[in-house]
Parts: structure tokens; C-alpha cells; sequence
């Protein structure tokens, strides 16, 4: 279970105004579902799937919960360009205070699922963007969380890639719930029994997902 409770978010803007993304809003996330975060453009989906992990902070009120939550995996990665892929990892791994011989073992496994091949051993600036994302989301796979959270990962990259991932979140699905920004209803669909509503600085919670899915059409 997750409890969202009044929870305020601002930004300052540029002319010194501040916009607020979320005003005194509350929910619960009942526990061992996979859930979609669905709005408009703007609405403040990244924004609240930032506050979840714990990447940005509320101005006030909290996030309460016992599990594990990964980074947000999103299309922008966030590596060290200079360094090549396997290194990034490496030091992800030696951060979180993995031994050398489970970090060799994660490294493989890594590689396997990003699919990239001998550009694990290049430097990240020389991938596309859709090798970053595929680098970024093996690397949260090789974790063991309670939820990943996903925003847009399973809308990029090529046909195969799309499939690997997908697969890959069912297979973990008996293991693992997801908390899943998209705009593909389908995918919704697929993977998520409840949605988060991101709408009017509020967050509400359906738990049909066909109710909650009905306004957004895929693009």
C-alpha cells in the first residue's frame, strides 16, 4: 500500500510565478496492483511519478509506504556520457553495495536484456536515444523492487525491443507490481488493473481500469 497524503507540489517559473502542479491532494494505492497514471498533457503525471521515488520533494504533505520503489525509468536516461555503458552500471551496482562477483552477474544480465551487444563496452555518447532507453530500463530490471516505475518506456524503440520489454514486465509480474505513465491504452490496458487520475491539482483513484482508460484515446 501506498498513501499519498495532502500533498502540495510548485515549481517557480521563470517570471517568478510559481505553478502548481498538486494542491492538498490524497489518495491510496491498495496494495499487489499494477497501476496507470493517466491525464492530460501537463497534468503533473512525471511530476508525481518523480515524488513517488523520492527524486523530488513535496512542498508539503507525504508519500507513506513500506516498499521498494525504483528511480523512474524514463526516455532521457541519465549516464555519464564519457563513460561506456558497462561502467555507468558498475558504478550504479558499487554504489547500492553489490560484491564484484554479483556485479558481474548483473553486468550479463544487463546486457542481455538491453539487447545492444558490443556497445555495452562503448562510450554512452555514442548511442541513440533508443539505446540509452533500452541501457536504462535492463538497469532498473536488475534490481529487485517492490514497484518499477515506468514513464513512456514501453512506447519506444524498435519492434523487438517493445516485446523484450513487455515480456519482461510479465514474467516479473508475479514478483513485482509497476506504476506506468503512458499514453498508449493499450498498454494500460495490458499491464494495469487500477489508474491514478492526474487532474485539477488532484489524484484520483478508479479502479476500473476501462472507466479510466475511456477519455484517453491511444495516438
Amino acid at each position: 500500500m501506498i498513501q499519498i497524503a495532502h500533498l502540495t507540489k510548485s515549481y517557480e517559473l521563470d517570471d517568478g510565478r510559481r505553478h502548481i502542479v498538486f494542491k492538498d491532494a490524497s489518495v491510496t494505492i491498495p496494495p499487489d496492483v499494477n497501476v496507470a497514471i493517466l491525464g492530460d498533457n501537463g497534468a503533473g503525471k512525471s511530476t508525481l511519478l518523480r515524488l513517488l521515488a523520492g527524486v523530488d520533494q513535496p512542498d508539503s504533505g507525504r508519500i507513506k509506504t513500506k516498499k521498494t520503489l525504483s528511480w523512474p525509468v524514463t526516455l532521457r536516461g541519465g549516464f555519464l556520457g564519457s563513460m561506456t555503458g558497462r561502467e555507468n552500471c558498475w558504478v550504479v551496482f558499487s554504489v547500492h553495495g553489490y560484491s564484484h562477483k554479483e556485479i558481474s552477474e548483473k553486468l550479463a544480465l544487463v546486457k542481455e536484456i538491453s539487447g545492444i551487444g558490443d556497445y555495452f563496452n562503448e562510450p554512452v555518447k555514442n548511442y541513440s536515444s533508443g539505446m540509452r532507453v533500452r541501457l536504462g530500463f535492463a538497469l532498473c530490471m536488475a534490481f529487485d523492487y517492490d514497484y518499477f516505475l515506468l514513464d513512456e518506456i514501453t512506447s519506444v524503440g524498435d519492434a523487438a525491443f517493445r516485446e523484450t520489454c513487455k515480456s519482461w514486465l510479465l514474467a516479473q509480474n508475479q514478483r513485482h507490481n509497476i506504476i506506468l505513465v503512458s499514453h498508449q491504452m493499450s498498454t494500460v490496458r495490458q499491464f494495469c488493473q487500477i489508474a491514478l487520475i492526474v487532474k485539477d491539482r488532484k489524484i484520483f483513484l478508479e479502479e476500473d481500469i476501462e472507466k479510466a482508460v475511456a477519455p484517453y484515446a491511444d495516438e
